[in-house]
């Protein structure tokens, strides 16, 4: 198929709405509750994508994993479709944590609920096939990529694992008194693959989105070499918007070439107990959770959300689409609450408190993005 092949007599008159949430763990029971205040918004949108930080299986393995993430009951997997999830992307750090069942359960479940998946499967081809959907007769199309490793995590030719981008480190020290200068980017093999990726889907969909799990965990104003780099060469390549997550807290917007970045939706319904040491199933996950919440000085009050306290404010990325094509970005300002569960807010209080955050720490990072208030929604301006 060429660019064109969508006719305009196909194309809709009607505005379509794309929203999407960063990273998604259903560790608790009773998963729906925790989409009580949002799951009728996000079933008010034509497209709702989030990012699958963990499996769902009940007959995973032990793999090595620096930090292992214990699997989802499948029976949580049912809050998905109840709150309007129809793309879930799987690219991330945690996705071998349980083996091969654990990706083959996760994809298969969710596919049973109709629910698109992309950037996981059986084989590195597998994870690099799209998802795409469809809203009168426009094409959504979705990539996902896991920038953060581990190396267990990646897909090959004859291994379950991800799709991903390669990132390279190296340390200068200019001398005994200076700070340590740490250089992050991608290895130009495993860009090339994710470009090649992009320019294929690019002829088959109307709006091309990525979603890349990377970025300096718990850390809102900084951002890495890579950062920008990969997503530059994502919408160099085609690409229409980028998601990021994984960094479990928020991150900065900034415009590239009339195109927006997310670089990091923080968490949305993250519940677990397993990062608190008392619960943790494993030595080391012990030894873990025991320094991030001296490190974090996590409140025990939030003992389904063991997140850096800053990470209780989380947004909702929106996009608008007409003709084909995205006309408006902006984002729902949302708070999470003592027992994990997000809550939109309005153009009050509580709701400009977020907007000063996200407009803090996107200059701290040196980003372009400015904010405005439109109703209870907040646009992404062109700064």
């Amino acid at each position: 198929m060429n660019s064109g092949w969508i006719s305009k007599k196909k194309m809709t008159s009607r505005t379509l709405t794309v929203l999407a949430v960063g990273d998604l763990i259903l560790d608790r029971p009773d998963a729906e509750s925790f989409f009580e205040f949002t799951a009728p918004t996000l079933r008010s949108a034509d497209v709702v994508v989030g990012q699958g930080e963990v499996v769902f299986t009940s007959r995973g393995v032990n793999t090595y994993t620096e930090i292992p993430a214990p699997p989802s009951d499948p029976k949580n997997m049912s809050a998905l479709p109840f709150a309007g999830f129809n793309v879930i992307t799987l690219a991330g750090n945690h996705v071998w944590d349980s083996g091969a069942p654990g990706i083959e359960d996760t994809i298969a479940g969710l596919r049973e609920y109709g629910i698109a998946v992309t950037g996981a499967g059986m084989n590195i081809d597998e994870a690099r096939v799209p998802a795409i959907i469809e809203r009168d007769g426009i094409r959504f199309g979705f990539l996902s990529y896991n920038c953060v490793g581990p190396q267990s995590s990646w897909a090959t030719p004859d291994k379950p694992g991800c799709a991903y981008v390669h990132i390279l480190t190296h340390c200068e020290v200019p001398n005994l008194l200076a700070r340590p200068q740490i250089y992050t980017f991608a290895e130009p093999h495993s860009l090339k693959a994710m470009v090649d990726d992009i320019q294929k889907l690019r002829s088959q969909c109307d709006v091309l989105i990525v979603a890349l799990h990377k970025g300096v965990g718990h850390t809102a104003a900084e951002l890495a070499m890579y950062d920008q780099q990969v997503p530059y060469a994502a919408i160099d390549a085609g690409a229409d918007l980028i998601l990021g997550h994984h960094a479990h807290i928020l991150k900065g917007i900034e415009w590239y070439r009339d195109k927006v970045i997310f670089h990091g939706l923080c968490n949305f319904v993250t519940v677990t107990r397993a990062l608190w040491p008392e619960e943790a199933p494993s030595w080391n996950l012990r030894e873990h959770a025991k320094r991030r919440m001296e490190r974090m000085q996590l409140d025990r009050e939030y003992l389904n959300y063991p997140f850096h306290p800053e990470a209780r404010q989380t947004i909702i990325a929106k996009c608008s689409v007409e003709q084909g094509r995205i006309s408006c970005a902006s984002f729902l300002p949302c708070l999470i609450d003592k027992q994990g569960r997000p809550e939109i807010l309005r153009n009050d209080d509580r709701g400009r408190k977020v907007f000063q955050y996200m407009d803090k720490i996107t200059r701290e990072a040196g980003l372009n993005a400015r904010f405005e208030w439109e109703d209870d929604e907040i646009l992404v301006c062109k700064g």
